[in-house]
């Protein structure tokens, strides 16, 4: 799979700009602020229907300007695939598929496998739990319909059991058995969620202990521990005992929305004991596991983002990460840089094709 092309049409600081793409590496190139981000960030909304760096869909949108469109043309198994994603303000965003308008957004999903290397990737590390789970949710449901579908019905459950706890605290009252019917519909939703993460990481582990003994010359020791409270006791039981809290708070303060992955190094959180080309080098092995986790699964390359990588490395790094890059098991790779001669520099050793943009 590859892309061929993209245009784009009032996304973020982009007016309207077309890019006729290599099969193996593409380069944009220039200062801060011209956009080289946002032509990432395009190709990643073609694949997930949203931005990877603004969740609000609306701020996407060109200021002074009322609509956004993506297009993007892809060669898939021997096929032409165009995606069309659009955005008009104050209307639903639409997502098309060779002209066919998408229902749901999920079933989108998957279809076109993509990694994302970028320095707002240190939100895993300095953020709350909310943003792990949503890594492992991400690389499960881009090969897990599933999981995907028991992710959005849990979600729902969660919602509706809040809602009706503070309505029994608004009205003093409570009704057991109304109750009853959300928990049984947690844990069954819950417990397959948590199933399908628990057997993710162990098959994920090992990957990403290989890239990062790769990346760092086998010099540090790190762990990627996956934590749940559905390793203390089973779903059913952790509802119940934590009922009474549950009503005080109005909150269902229990399940696997409160999952969470431990990030160390030598036994000790990376958050605090990593210096910053550490959690880089741990942040791209988490990245690149991911790629070939989701390749291993669904028999597709996906395409590789990677967006000012290599800030903050050392060159032994960058030169690991490159051989690591060089090897046939990736496809398609778009790059950013400020710097154009180290870009350069840098691919010119792949010995692949390459094109650069400069912005």
């Amino acid at each position: 799979m590859y892309l061929q092309k993209i245009s784009l049409v009032n996304y973020k600081n982009i007016a309207s700009q077309t890019f006729d793409f290599q099969k193996k590496i593409n380069c944009f190139v220039g200062n801060n602020g011209v956009g080289k981000t946002n032509v990432l960030d395009a190709i990643y909304y073609l694949s997930f229907a949203k931005s990877y760096f603004n969740s609000v869909a609306v701020q996407n949108i060109k200021h002074g300007e009322d609509f956004f469109m993506i297009e993007g043309n892809y060669l898939l198994n021997e096929r032409n695939e165009k995606i069309v994603c659009s955005l008009k303000k104050g209307q639903k965003k639409v997502l098309k598929r060779n002209d066919k308008t998408y229902e749901k957004f999920s079933d989108h999903i998957g279809q076109l496998p993509l990694v994302i290397i970028s320095p707002a990737d240190r939100d895993l590390i300095v953020e709350g739990s909310d943003t792990r789970r949503k890594f492992i949710d991400g690389v499960i449901s881009q090969q897990d319909k599933k999981y995907l579908q028991s992710l959005l019905a849990y979600g729902k459950v969660v919602q509706q059991r809040n809602a009706l706890l503070k309505f029994f605290a608004a009205n003093r009252t409570f009704d057991a058995l109304n109750l009853k019917v959300y928990d049984e519909q947690l844990i069954q939703y819950g417990t397959v969620i948590h199933e399908k993460r628990k057997a993710f990481l162990e098959q994920f582990v090992p990957i990403f202990n290989k890239k990062h003994e790769v990346i760092s010359g086998n010099e540090e020791k790190v762990n990627l521990k996956y934590k749940s409270q559905l390793f203390e006791n089973d779903f059913e039981t952790l509802l119940a005992k934590s009922l009474e809290k549950d009503k005080i708070i109005q909150y269902t303060t229990v399940g696997v929305h409160k999952d969470d992955l431990s990030f160390e190094i030598g036994e000790y959180p990376i958050k605090k004991f990593g210096s910053q080309g550490q959690q880089k080098s741990f942040l791209i092995a988490l990245k690149l596991a991911q790629f070939e986790f989701i390749k291993q699964q669904v028999n597709i390359t996906p395409i590789l983002l990677l967006d000012d990588i290599f800030d903050k490395l050392d060159e032994n790094r960058v030169a690991q990460i490159i051989d690591l890059v060089n090897q046939e098991e990736f496809g398609q790779i778009f790059i950013t840089d400020t710097h154009a001669d180290r870009t350069k520099m840098v691919i010119e050793k792949s010995n692949q094709e390459y094109q650069i943009f400069t912005l």
